[in-house]
């Protein structure tokens, strides 16, 4: 992801604290894109110990969400900042903690690798995940690329897509439902796969809340409970 320069301030060390945390929400992004990556291999491939690498590296992300607030509440307390940077402390702030619920998802994806494991695996029956997952997949890297920027047209963008994510979901879940009406048999293993698109929904709604944030640091503009096209009037003008 390629770094935006945030801008110039009268404090050189208010530049390097405000970089120093920019450099660790983009460290812990990059955690939990991969914790997703991983923990839909693992349900795929029944990869055990990539779905127990992912639930380990959960502590990693839990400890950084703490170390990187902790940092934002320092810096408010003794630089009271104003304006755009108050923006961006406050909405490093939230969008840690949308990072954090990403990687709590993904760790329970991970965690279904092993329930699915107790069963007879049919790995073709894991086919109606690959498309939501990379739809979700892509809508999570694109809304970091977005923070790293401080993009808010593809911010704009970004929200938009959730609707497909929305759609895919859903049609899985018919997928899914269908298939336990015809063999019940297949019940367990449905319930756990629903478990796991439900979680990846979910993932798709913390990516995006991120791009909220990214507006709200550039725009001022709150636009988390707006239309599309109330939020492309507030941010692009249309």
């Amino acid at each position: 992801m390629e770094k935006k320069h945030i801008g110039q301030h009268i404090s050189h060390k208010f530049n390097v604290e405000i970089e120093d945390i920019r450099n660790k929400v983009l460290l812990m992004g990059g955690l939990v894109e991969q914790q997703t990556i991983d923990a839909v291999e693992a349900v795929v491939t029944g990869n055990i110990e990539l779905a127990e690498n992912v639930v380990q590296s959960d502590k990693t992300v839990n400890a950084l969400e703490q170390e990187i607030d902790e940092d934002c509440m320092l810096i408010i307390a003794k630089r009271q900042p104003a304006a755009f940077d108050l923006r961006l402390l406050i909405g490093v702030s939230k969008t840690i903690t949308e990072l954090e619920r990403i990687g709590d998802q993904a760790t329970r994806i991970a965690e279904m690798a092993f329930k699915l494991e107790e069963t007879n695996r049919d790995l073709a029956e894991f086919r109606e995940l690959k498309h939501l997952s990379e739809l979700v997949r892509n809508i999570l890297h694109d809304a970091l690329d977005a923070f790293a920027r401080l993009d808010v047209v593809n911010s704009v963008e970004i929200l938009t897509r959730d609707k497909e994510i929305d759609q895919e979901y859903i049609s899985v879940f018919r997928q899914l439902t269908l298939s336990m009406m015809e063999d019940s048999r297949n019940i367990k293993r449905a319930l756990n796969v629903m478990s796991i698109i439900r979680s990846l929904e979910r993932i798709g709604d913390h990516a995006c809340n991120v791009c909220d944030y990214v507006i709200y640091a550039v725009k001022g503009a709150d636009v988390r409970h707006m239309q599309e096209d109330q939020i492309k009037q507030v941010v692009l003008g249309k």
